[in-house]
Order: structure tokens, then sequence, then C-alpha cells
């Protein structure tokens, strides 16, 4: 990837009453890359630290890149790292800010997660990469000519 990539993590799992997103039980971490007018990758991860995204970023996106975030404390040596990096500030309820925004990468989470929720109802954690992996092909040739079944058979 490269250009502008928006990059963001999210959870999925169980219903759990009381905390949710960062630090909620009984939830799996997915940690995402869309670049814009492009693909896109996401990941299930252990956690969100340093040493667990950033090899993964560094692996799929290209130095002087231009990163967007949101404001979470891991992305702050993102400009160290080689990267341009500009974030919005989501506690203080802003979602865009010139071109800064997670719109892109958001609104997969939103496809993926109503996609688990209404069509497989719960899927383990053990599973989840199988169907991130799924949605994120879906998403990755939703602007193809020929049927995505073909598609499918061709990579086979």
């Amino acid at each position: 990837m490269s250009g502008e990539v928006e990059i963001d993590e999210t959870y999925i799992g169980g219903k759990a009453h009381g905390k949710r997103g960062r630090g909620a039980g009984n939830k799996t971490l997915v940690f995402g890359m869309a670049q814009r007018q492009g693909d896109l990758k996401a990941f299930a991860t252990s956690n969100v630290k340093h040493s667990t995204i950033y090899p993964i970023m560094k692996q799929h996106i290209l130095p002087q890149s231009m990163i967007y975030t949101d404001e979470f404390s891991t992305y702050d040596s993102l400009k160290k790292q080689g990267y341009h990096h500009k974030r919005v500030h989501h506690a203080s309820k802003v979602y865009v800010s010139g071109n800064a925004h997670t719109n892109t990468i958001e609104g997969f989470w939103s496809v993926l997660k109503c996609g688990i929720d209404g069509v497989y109802h719960t899927v383990s954690e053990k599973h989840l990469q199988g169907y991130i992996n799924e949605y994120s092909f879906r998403y990755n040739h939703r602007q193809d000519d020929k049927p995505m079944f073909k598609t499918v058979l061709e990579k086979i």
C-alpha cells in the first residue's frame, strides 16, 4: 500500500454489557489498513502494542505514505517510522479535519460486523481471521466487472 492509507483497530466478539471498545472483555482485536481508492488488509491480533502492529504496517505500507489515524497513542511514532501522519480526535467528536479521517476503514468495520451478525451470528476467535479474509476479499473486489464467484475459482 502507498499514498493515503487509513489505519484503525476494532473489537469483534460476543455481546457484553459494560465497557465498549479498547479493554472490553470477550472481544478479539482486529487491526486494519485501508488504502484510499484501493485495497484493504485486516488482521486479528492479540493486542495493539507498538511491537505488534508496527511490523504489520511495515510489511504492508510503503514508507513516505500518508497515514490517517485517530488519536490512539500507539500511533504517536509513525513519523519516526518514516511515514507522514495526520489524525482526527474522535474523543473530541472530530471525525473529519480536511483530508484527515478514518471513514474508509470505519465503513469496512461496519460491513464486517454487520455481515458477521447478520449471516453467521457469531464466530469463534479461532476462525475469526477466515471471516475477516472473506470480507476483505469482497471489499477488495467490489469494483470487479466479472462475477465474484469466477474470481474465487481463478484463485483456487
